[in-house]
């Protein structure tokens, strides 16, 4: 069986990408990285595609970016910051809504490789072996963002997702809260669900706190999720005196509830969000929330993606940002 792309990157220990521009004769790399990437070419007889390689050669100067939603606040802000960052650059993008579809994630990027896109943006979703697999095999650069892999050796631009839930539940402890409703993502999701979920659990046990299944309910980071989630913790828990939502989106479903309730916010409840987009600044009262560089995140990525720095990975800062929804007791 003939070697492939990724036995050559896998013996020399570099990505697939490093690779490619080393056939290519693009820059990006060491000397040192060279030579070992010309040894193991060697010693596995590997023969790069002359086709192939023509293709490489002719610049379509595009870029595919993979995102599970478009219709979200966060995903407009982020893909505004991809492509700011591309038109400043020259370069165009593709926008693919996967919907967190394995079949429709895998035609996209088979689409994309059919496109000659020059790299991908993987966003919001959590890279599963297949998907990672077909990513290493198009030999082009790969970044992404909002989440990790552990297999796959792409880089990534997000925040540390369990130190900012951690951050917020601080925040709301430190307000005198004690009794904290969680609207989080599923506890199954390795990206946004478990890592909160962690942080939730991290900043309660160093308060003293207990953890009360109760106080936890699941949603998926869209509006309705969040007012579902929130009449839940409404029935269950009669002396709540604080929310937190993972997203902004659910956070607005929650207020929303609230409102038809005839609840005051922040007078007989608080509520948080995470993420700060839009949604945030137009809610009333307008949100305190968990603040992401979500736009930034946009930009670092896409100039991570045409840099070639594949070794690069980077955790942006986040913090809590102040509005009008959450009171001291």
């Amino acid at each position: 069986m003939s070697a492939k792309i990724s036995d050559v990157a896998k013996k020399a220990g570099v990505s697939t990408a490093t690779v490619s521009r080393i056939i290519n004769n693009l820059s990006g790399f060491s000397e040192e990285t060279k030579i070992r990437v010309e040894e193991a070419i060697r010693e596995l007889g590997y023969k790069p595609n002359a086709v192939a390689r023509g293709l490489v050669s002719a610049r379509t100067h595009t870029i595919g970016v993979l995102l599970p939603c478009l219709s979200s606040r966060y995903s407009s802000q982020l893909i505004h910051g991809i492509e700011t960052e591309a038109h400043r650059r020259g370069y165009s993008v593709i926008i693919c809504n996967t919907d967190r579809n394995g079949e429709r994630t895998l035609e996209y990027l088979r689409i994309l490789s059919e496109k000659r896109v020059e790299g991908i943006i993987f966003a919001s979703e959590w890279v599963k072996e297949e998907y990672g697999r077909y990513m290493l095999d198009l030999s082009i650069p790969v970044v992404l963002v909002s989440t990790y892999s552990d297999h796959f050796p792409f880089p990534y631009v997000r925040v540390d997702d369990k130190q900012a839930a951690y951050t917020s539940f601080k925040y709301l402890l430190d307000k005198g809260h004690r009794k904290i409703g969680f609207i989080s993502g599923t506890s199954d999701d390795p990206v946004a669900g478990a890592p909160r979920i962690e942080g939730y659990r991290k900043a309660l046990a160093e308060y003293d706190q207990s953890f009360d299944e109760k106080l936890l309910v699941y949603g998926d980071f869209h509006f309705e999720s969040g007012a579902s989630g929130m009449e839940v913790l409404w029935n269950e828990n009669k002396d709540l005196t604080a929310v937190f939502a993972s997203s902004d989106e659910m956070a607005l479903g929650a207020l929303t509830f609230l409102h038809g309730k005839g609840v005051n916010i922040p007078g007989d409840i608080s509520v948080m969000g995470y993420d700060d987009t839009l949604d945030a600044v137009m809610a009333v009262p307008a949100l305190t929330t968990l603040h992401q560089p979500v736009e930034e995140m946009g930009i670092c990525a896409m100039g991570l993606l045409l840099e070639g720095d594949d070794s690069n990975s980077i955790i942006m800062k986040h913090w809590v940002k102040e509005r009008n929804s959450v009171r001291e007791l």
